[in-house]
């Protein structure tokens, strides 16, 4: 874990601000899911990124059928199928 020196306060609804230069140095955009974990006593906060509703990967580019994240190796499975 790299520390930036970033320090922040929750406000009175819970939020903190994630500052801009590292939003940007992360590639987290306005409206971007972000998935958030405990570790320990730690909180996590990472980019999510969808994963295939039928093998679980998260590597590859997602086709959305009927509101499902599909990898393209499964969709080349299932139309072979």
């Amino acid at each position: 874990m790299h520390d930036t020196g970033i320090v922040r306060r929750v406000d009175d609804l819970g939020r903190i601000v994630i500052p801009m230069e590292l939003r940007r140095t992360l590639g987290i955009k306005v409206k971007d899911p972000i998935a958030i974990y405990t570790e320990g006593e730690s909180i996590i906060l990472q980019k999510h990124k969808d994963s295939c509703a039928i093998c679980g990967d998260t590597d590859t580019e997602m086709t959305d059928i009927k509101g499902r994240a599909v990898c393209s190796s499964c969709v080349s499975a299932v139309k072979k199928a």
